[in-house]
């Protein structure tokens, strides 16, 4: 990933490689969204509105948070219909 720097007015250029991937041209709109400590630069027009919910620091969380337990082991399945999940979920560990 190509790296930026900010200039003496907040100002960032980027990259060629991904203006171009995404097709981004001058005076195009970006979203900015803040998730912890990252900074997401959207094309307002690539992100569906009922999707930026997905960016929002709270739900970038709980995505840490299961990614950890997925590392740990912590996760039960596949399983083969319906019924055979509602009878683990409910055997389950509280």
């Amino acid at each position: 990933m190509p790296a930026v720097k900010v200039g003496a007015h907040r100002e960032v250029q980027l990259p060629d490689v991904v203006t171009k991937r995404l097709r981004i041209r001058e005076g195009a709109k970006l979203e900015v969204l803040v998730s912890g400590d990252g900074i997401f630069l959207i094309p307002s027009k690539r992100i569906p509105k009922g999707q930026r919910y997905f960016y929002t620091e709270e739900w970038q969380a709980k995505e840490r948070e299961a990614d950890e337990s997925i590392a740990r082991g912590e996760v039960t399945g596949p399983f083969s219909n319906a019924v055979a999940a509602i009878r683990a979920l409910r055997t389950a560990k509280a």
